[in-house]
């Protein structure tokens, strides 16, 4: 029988020459031993797939037999592959035992307990220092808002978004250093239920004392919604009438349940926005749902690369790197294990292809202007070697943030639709 110390320098030696990035190199072969396992390219990847086959298969035998080996093979703090096989292992017993949405809620809850919001910003400041998968949200997104609303004296942002506020800096010192009278900037934060009194209170605090600093006129508000974002109510949010609105949505279009997203989205169109900024991240666990296996490959599929990434952009004992993993692992419980809605209804990603569908019930498109481009780009460039920015084809609008050649992370702008048909009626009228 293999020792973990034989297959790590069996691992050494085949790394020694190129490989592919994992989402790649994909394996069918069976695994019914350790000994296979070592010898296998890639061997947490295969017996991954392998489990939730025999899952999938009711073959109990080899579900626990390759549930034993994961346990033995796996690491939160190891490499790329034994980190994926932890935190699939996690997933993977907790469907096998019908444990998946308790498990879920108990993680959920201890993430609530533990919750600080110095330690999150800090996470994802980190996060955005060494990578641009979240800021390449928050760059398109800023600069499609202030081109459309350039000029207008009073602007109000619904920020409906995970990232604490972080994006909304950079957007306050783009409007302080431009030509001319500073527009007033009522910013509302929708709250999901992990953010607590105290975090929102420290983000305010923050978010006016640096709008003080920068000299723009600014409000705060906050909006509380206790469970899930379709609880959200348009009377909450208190449109104003001599507002320019902008609806930012950035990592969160997923959190809404499947069955109610439409509804959601004629909710936004409600509000009035002149421009609504979406990002996303592009994985489909939506149409694979009723398909196990399909669903788990997706799932794989995408987190092989999250975490490749996070490889390569992170030190291997970094306390950050840890924190996003987690998150990471609560993610994959939530969409391989939780059959009965809960936390896999709300972390059911779609691809920007799917979301368009969606969106075009009331919206339509518009296009990232050639200086929004430039921006985007320029960030991918400044990260470390594998980021690239590409257009969206097909169905989908917007832009691609890829990995190694692989889409990651999709953004696009959007216009109520009879906004857009007004402008192109004056256009025509004035050729």
């Amino acid at each position: 029988m293999a020792s973990k110390k034989f297959c790590k320098q069996q691992s050494g030696r085949r790394n020694m020459q190129s490989s592919p990035p994992y989402h790649l190199r994909a394996s069918t072969s069976s695994l019914s031993s350790l000994d296979d396992m070592c010898s296998a390219k890639e061997w947490a990847l295969s017996a991954l797939q392998e489990c939730a086959r025999a899952i999938s298969d009711n073959d109990s035998a080899k579900m626990h037999h390759l549930l034993w080996m994961l346990n033995e093979f796996g690491s939160p703090y190891g490499d790329v592959e034994e980190r994926l096989a932890s935190h699939f292992l996690q997933a993977l017993f907790s469907k096998a035992t019908d444990l998946g949405d308790s498990r879920h809620n108990m993680l959920v809850s201890l993430a609530h307990k533990n919750h600080s919001f110095d330690t999150m910003k800090r996470v994802i400041l980190k996060f955005q220092e060494v990578s641009p998968w979240t800021t390449f949200g928050h760059v398109s997104s800023n600069g499609a808002i202030l081109e459309t609303l350039e000029g207008e004296p009073k602007i109000h942002i619904v920020d409906i978004s995970n990232t604490y506020c972080t994006q909304w800096p950079t957007f306050l010192e783009a409007l302080a250093s431009r030509d001319g009278e500073v527009p007033h900037v009522r910013l509302t934060v929708v709250a999901m239920e992990i953010m607590e009194g105290s975090t929102v209170k420290e983000m305010s605090r923050r978010m006016k004392r640096f709008a003080r600093l920068m000299r723009v006129p600014f409000e705060f508000n906050v909006v509380s919604v206790a469970l899930e974002l379709c609880e959200l109510k348009e009377e909450e949010i208190e449109i104003r009438e001599d507002e320019a609105v902008a609806v930012n949505c950035v990592g969160t279009l997923r959190r809404v349940s499947i069955g109610e997203r439409s509804s959601f989205i004629r909710l936004l169109r409600r509000l009035r926005p002149r421009i609504v900024t979406i990002a996303e991240e592009e994985a489909d666990f939506t149409n694979t749902r009723g398909d196990f296996v399909r669903c788990f490959e997706e799932c794989l599929r995408f987190y092989a690369l999250l975490f490749e990434m996070l490889e390569e952009s992170f030190e291997t004992t970094s306390n950050e790197r840890l924190v996003l993993e987690r998150e990471c692992s609560r993610s994959i419980l939530g969409v391989i294990a939780c059959d009965k809605g809960g936390g896999g209804e709300c972390e059911r990603r779609e691809k920007g292809s799917q979301w368009s569908a969606r969106l075009e019930e009331c919206f339509s498109p518009t296009k990232f202007s050639d200086d929004v481009e430039d921006d985007v780009r320029a960030l991918s460039r400044r990260c470390r070697a594998g980021w690239s920015v590409v257009a969206a084809e097909g169905r989908a609008s917007g832009l691609y943030l890829a990995w190694k050649g692989e889409p990651v992370v999709w953004a696009s702008a959007w216009k109520p639709q009879n906004e857009v048909s007004e402008v192109s009626e004056s256009y025509r009228n004035l050729m």
